[in-house]
């Protein structure tokens, strides 16, 4: 019994011993709390007030920026308010104003070179195509010679493929081809005229000789202008019938093509008896162009009386091939001395243009109004053309002819 008495005193000093363990450990786990919470007052209090004040000064200093974005965007209103009242001679300074103290030498490269001048036709309305002394409209270097020339064409037949938006021009001559040249020159003022003898084709009319020399006669009879008399392209036809053509035209002067690799030696022959001007037709190649202008000076045809025509394409169907070779032939012709490459242009543009289906879709919402569309067409072929060194464009479209020469007319004053 004593010893039960012993064990309980003993299990309750334990468990007194123990509440006062607990109370003490309560005792830290608040002071522990408290101090937590000092720790946290402390602190975020003195962030919220470190954010407050940066925040505060952040808005000082976009009030600031504010301030000088305002009183820029006052004096910029002012100078150009001041712009404005200004005289237009204080605004734009000529080119060779500001660049009076530019050394010439860093962007001339002056040539003593020359392209060759060529006469089509005779008289005072005979046409001079060439004389350049520069590459295209580059005037500070040197002279254009004759300028950029451009020939109406018209066909021996009536043409079967030409879209309303340009066959309305000339439909009231179609039946006649020399009404259609007397309309080009008086209405138009065409300057030269390329007679297309279209309907000579084998694969087309296959019409003969006689045909071609009644056109040629009436159309010659017709205008004063110079002529351009284009065969078919068919090689063994264009020789039968320039042939009969050149005894009839004499020497008017009128240029006769086109020459290829495959006919140069008969109509090279027919050109010299006659002392007419040709024009020479090659693939779009340099080497090509160089070696047909060879072989017709080795015939004995003077290089003053051959135009080459490089065999250009329309806009958007090999434009920047052709525009390559052509620049290439030319600087070859003024700054490498090669005197066989020293031959105007011509370049057939209104046959390549209005050739392709984007000149021959009507109008519609995607494509827009068809004429505009064909004579922006066929005046950016030219131009582009021109840049590259053409001296006669061959073309159809009046507007296309009356915009190309506002843009040489512009180009030339400058």
């Amino acid at each position: 019994m004593q010893n039960e008495k012993e064990l309980l005193k003993s299990l309750i000093d334990i468990l007194s011993d123990l509440r006062l363990g607990l109370k003490s450990l309560h005792a830290g786990i608040e002071q522990l709390e408290e101090g937590i919470e000092r720790l946290e007052t402390e602190l975020f209090n003195k962030t919220i007030f470190v954010e407050e004040k940066e925040l505060k000064e952040e808005k000082e200093e976009l009030k600031v920026e504010e301030k000088v974005i305002s009183v820029k965007k006052e004096e910029k209103k002012t100078k150009i308010e001041q712009i404005a009242k200004a005289e237009p001679t204080n605004i734009y300074r000529p080119l060779s104003e500001r660049a009076k103290n530019i050394s010439e030498s860093l962007y001339k490269d002056v040539t003593t070179e020359k392209i060759r001048e060529v006469v089509i036709g005779g008289g005072e309305r005979s046409l001079k195509v060439g004389g350049e002394t520069c590459l295209p409209f580059y005037l500070f270097e040197g002279h254009m010679g004759n300028g950029v020339k451009i020939a109406m064409e018209i066909l021996d037949v009536k043409p079967e493929d030409w879209p309303e938006s340009l066959a309305k021009y000339f439909s009231d001559v179609f039946h006649d081809p020399a009404l259609w040249a007397k309309k080009c020159v008086e209405v138009y003022g065409a300057e030269a005229i390329c007679l297309y003898l279209q309907g000579t084709d084998p694969n087309y009319l296959n019409l003969d000789a006689e045909h071609a020399k009644q056109v040629v006669k009436k159309v010659t009879d017709s205008v004063d202008v110079p002529i351009i008399i284009w065969g078919s392209g068919n090689s063994e036809k264009d020789v039968k019938i320039i042939k009969e053509v050149a005894e009839l035209i004499g020497g008017k002067g009128i240029a006769i093509g086109p020459l290829l690799e495959s006919n140069y030696r008969t109509l090279a022959a027919v050109a010299m008896g006659y002392n007419l001007p040709v024009i020479a037709s090659s693939p779009i190649d340099v080497n090509l162009a160089k070696q047909l202008n060879i072989l017709l000076e080795n015939m004995g045809l003077p290089l003053d009386k051959i135009i080459m025509d490089p065999s250009i394409g329309a806009l958007g169907y090999g434009i920047e091939y052709a525009y390559s070779v052509m620049e290439r032939i030319r600087i070859a012709a003024l700054y490498y001395n090669d005197t066989t490459l020293q031959s105007p242009f011509v370049c057939a543009v209104g046959r390549e243009v209005w050739a392709t289906k984007e000149a021959q879709l009507p109008t519609d919402d995607i494509f827009g109004e068809q004429e505009t569309r064909g004579v922006l067409m066929e005046a950016i072929t030219a131009i582009v053309l021109s840049l590259a060194g053409g001296d006669l464009l061959i073309m159809r479209h009046p507007k296309a002819i009356e915009l190309c020469q506002s843009f040489f007319d512009l180009l030339m004053a400058n």
